[in-house]
């Protein structure tokens, strides 16, 4: 298992948010993130994406464990984060446990909550192993209209104290379609060399989430994120990232984006 302990508190993402492996065995890991206010939104509230990274690195130290060393590269082929509740300026604690073990993907069950129980977040991932298979051939973003008006809370994003350490600027934020860069750095970065899926999942999260303030613009509103479902074609490699968000739906005060 120190090779699963390793990556999870070794790898410069993890680091750079302080998450610690406090129990791991054969079926299931048990991660501490204490409180910081470089991993907050405004009013220390945990970010979305720390809570999302929780549920992926949680479910990773499982599948690591179970189809053993040998079997990476990894990454969460498959990954639903539903949001229950905001964890303000507490502790959170992240319990993944394996629900089946395939030959190559493992599926994953975990539970995010704070110190004293409070539910904060659930996820099911499916974490599948490549073996050391040649990296895969991923298919190529059509981008996006390439207009650039980050609109007027765009400038404001990267003053989040967890945004502004992942370096994440807006581009594009109005219309209802969003575009916002993250920049390869170290408090980014996986064991391995490469994005960390964490932080990946960060920049996924704020991305829709700047989609459907793009169609509201600013206002008197109180806003969440209630779920997130993201698939990773493969192990990210180092380099910047781009992502292009896109609001599809809206039903009153409820919107979708993709």
């Amino acid at each position: 298992m120190d090779f699963v302990r390793r990556w999870v508190e070794q790898s410069p993402y993890t680091r750079a948010i302080g998450v610690q492996l406090e129990e791991m065995d054969a079926a299931g890991a048990r991660l501490r993130l204490p409180f910081a206010e470089a991993n907050s939104n405004p009013g220390q509230v945990l970010h979305g994406g720390v809570a999302a990274s929780l549920c992926a690195i949680g479910a990773q130290a499982v599948a690591r464990a179970m189809l053993g060393e040998a079997s990476g590269p990894w990454h969460s082929a498959g990954l639903q984060v539903n949001y229950l509740a905001a964890a303000k300026a507490q502790d959170v604690v992240a319990v993944a446990r394996l629900l089946r073990e395939g030959k190559e993907v493992c599926f994953v069950e975990v539970d995010v909550a704070t110190a004293d129980g409070k539910p904060i977040a659930h996820a099911t991932a499916i974490v599948r192993a490549r073996f050391g298979a040649d990296p895969a051939e991923l298919p190529t973003s059509p981008g996006d209209h390439g207009g650039s008006d980050p609109g007027a809370m765009g400038p404001h994003i990267g003053r989040i104290p967890f945004i502004g350490g992942r370096g994440i600027a807006v581009e594009h934020m109005s219309g209802g379609t969003s575009r916002l860069v993250m920049p390869f750095r170290d408090a980014n970065a996986d064991a391995a060399g490469g994005v960390h899926e964490g932080a990946l999942l960060a920049l996924l999260d704020t991305t829709g989430a700047m989609a459907s303030w793009a169609v509201t613009g600013p206002g008197p509103f109180r806003a969440s994120t209630p779920a997130m479902q993201a698939q990773i074609l493969a192990p990210t490699p180092a380099g910047d990232l781009v992502a292009y968000g896109r609001n599809a739906a809206r039903d009153g005060g409820f919107f979708w984006s993709d």
